[in-house]
């Protein structure tokens, strides 16, 4: 597939981000807006619940600048409740409906929600934090009731898998518990004259950070948004109303909102989501609507490949990987698979998140982060001083400048300040190398980089060097206290089922032919698996209290 080169520049149009749903609604309004599990929604549809969902959180008491908690799966309703918030001008807060209690308390607490839309098994936990947060209402999303009824369920599975499927949705609710659905079904539509919000009001609290540190809101405007998918938009030079977009990502991580939940909408697309990473499901759902762009990260394309047969990817023409680095193998794996191409992306929450890309187009370079996306300027700076550019093709912090990037971190005016330079200019704290030709290549993060007897070691050059090893499955490097060294390099390990002579000495003398003497591990972990985030990046910080705890 080759698309051509994107244009350097797009004009951001001055709306909120609902807008791009009303005109899809005008123009297709027959179209499959949603498939979730074979219960399909039109636009048309869409917007008339999306009004209804508006309608019903204005009876509520939510007015503009209020924060909405959504603490729900992928689904029908979690579009519907996305687009409601923001007709009334107030805040979606997105939050993962896996998250303990505790969890949960911190970041409803901290944004000021007034409302909570919850998931029914997570409303327990939601209940137990009410005394700590400013919430006046929890409605409860019944996630089987956007499926089609029971009699017309088709999922083309074994039926007891079937029922099992349904079954994990559920939980137990309190008598009488209000419940979005019926809220929804009961309200009018809002009166189209009631006002909207502004291209620069905020629209999103996405809470990020919680790899490094305690979470924080990172505070994204409508037209911050709206930016990310327009760019995203002139990058895949999509068709409108004719992709066919999986919802694998969580709506609540910022690379399944932005590319399943706004741009997706901007360009007319059906998607098809999931409540969760299910292979299965996904095969069985190419059955009825096949899709043909996947957003991803690495685990997934390598599961979906290795689960399908031959063929039941074709319909697929490009993917893109982000989140973590794509492995050549994985790659490979797919587009030998799919047929089609698979790019990767960079970005992160506090740019909406994409910042750069590979073409969709043989020129892509697998392994780098590619170019800036357009109307994005980068800057390769002295970690220690972000006035200093570092020649060209020299290690350095990677800066961005743009329309996708953030206002700043809800309530941290000293976190907003030391990330977001006075001159628009975001500091990513990733260490990048940039060519002549202007493509980029990741090196690592600033804040997990080792210092070892004065040597700066990139965990992720040792980590590359290690998955080629036989007899291991998968690695993460860490730096411990080391005494005399500032950092003891470690390397914790997942070994391949059987594998033996996988020790200290072989794994130093495997790397030995690839990174530097002082970047060679001085210490063995060998774990049964790497702890990793929702969207399968491996938390280094985890495995570092796991070495520690050993």
């Amino acid at each position: 597939m080759t698309t051509g080169q994107p244009p350097r520049e797009v004009t951001i149009p001055d709306e909120p981000l609902g807008a791009a749903l009303d005109r899809a609604a005008a123009r297709c309004p027959e179209r499959i807006a949603v498939d979730f599990l074979a219960g399909q929604t039109t636009y048309r549809d869409l917007a008339d619940a999306v009004a209804r969902g508006a309608q019903a959180l204005l009876d509520l008491g939510v007015q503009p600048g209020d924060r909405v908690a959504l603490v729900i799966p992928n689904c029908t309703a979690h579009v519907v409740a996305f687009y409601a918030v923001l007709r009334l001008g107030a805040v979606v807060v997105e939050h993962n409906p896996t998250y303990t209690a505790g969890e949960l308390a911190h970041q409803l607490a901290d944004s000021g929600a007034v409302v909570a839309l919850v998931w029914e098994k997570t409303v327990p936990a939601v209940l137990s934090s009410l005394t700590t947060t400013r919430l006046r209402s929890v409605i409860a999303v019944d996630l089987t009731h956007d499926l089609p009824r029971s009699s017309r369920w088709k999922l083309r599975l074994p039926v007891a898998r079937a029922r099992t499927v349904r079954a994990a949705m559920r939980g137990p609710l309190p008598p009488a518990f209000p419940r979005w659905h019926r809220l929804v079904a009961k309200a009018d539509p809002i009166d189209t004259a009631h006002p909207g919000p502004a291209s620069d009001d905020l629209a999103l609290l996405q809470y990020t950070g919680g790899t490094t540190g305690t979470p924080k809101g990172a505070m994204l405007t409508h037209r911050n948004l709206v930016a990310n998918a327009v760019q995203g938009q002139a990058w895949t030079a999509a068709e409108p109303d004719t992709e066919v977009v999986y919802a694998l990502l969580p709506f609540f991580h910022a690379f399944g909102l932005t590319l399943c939940l706004s741009y997706a909408i901007r360009v007319g697309a059906t998607l098809v989501a999931f409540p969760n990473f299910d292979p299965a499901l996904v095969l069985e759902a190419q059955q009825r609507v096949p899709g043909t762009f996947l957003p991803a990260v690495p685990p997934m394309l390598d599961r979906l490949a290795a689960a399908a047969g031959p063929g039941e990817l074709a319909s697929f023409r490009y993917a893109i990987s982000g989140a973590m680095a794509l492995p050549a193998q994985t790659a490979k794996r797919w587009e030998d698979a799919s047929g089609g191409l698979v790019i990767e992306g960079y970005g992160m929450t506090e740019t909406s998140p994409v910042a750069l890309g590979n073409p969709l187009t043989d020129d892509r370079r697998p392994g780098t982060l590619g170019l800036p996306f357009p109307s994005t300027q980068i800057r390769v700076v002295d970690p220690t001083d972000a006035s200093r550019d570092v020649p060209q093709g020299e290690r350095g912090e990677l800066l961005i400048r743009g329309p996708q990037v953030f206002a700043g971190y809800w309530q941290r005016p000293d976190d907003t300040a030391e990330q977001l330079l006075d001159d628009g200019w975001l500091r990513t704290g990733d260490v990048v190398t940039i060519d002549e030709s202007g493509w980029v290549v990741l090196v690592d993060r600033l804040k997990e980089l080792i210092v070892s007897g004065g040597f700066k070691v990139y965990p992720s050059q040792v980590e590359d060097g290690l998955r080629l090893m036989p007899g291991v499955a998968d690695v993460a490097v860490v730096g411990i206290p080391g005494g005399d060294l500032g950092e003891t390099v470690v390397a914790a390990v997942v070994l391949d089922p059987g594998a033996t002579g996988v020790d200290l000495q072989s794994v130093r003398a495997w790397c030995e032919q690839r990174v530097a003497r002082y970047a060679l591990p001085r210490r063995l972990v060998v774990l049964d698996e790497l702890p990793r985030s929702m969207v399968g990046k491996v938390l280094r910080r985890q495995v570092r209290d796991l070495v520690l705890a050993q």
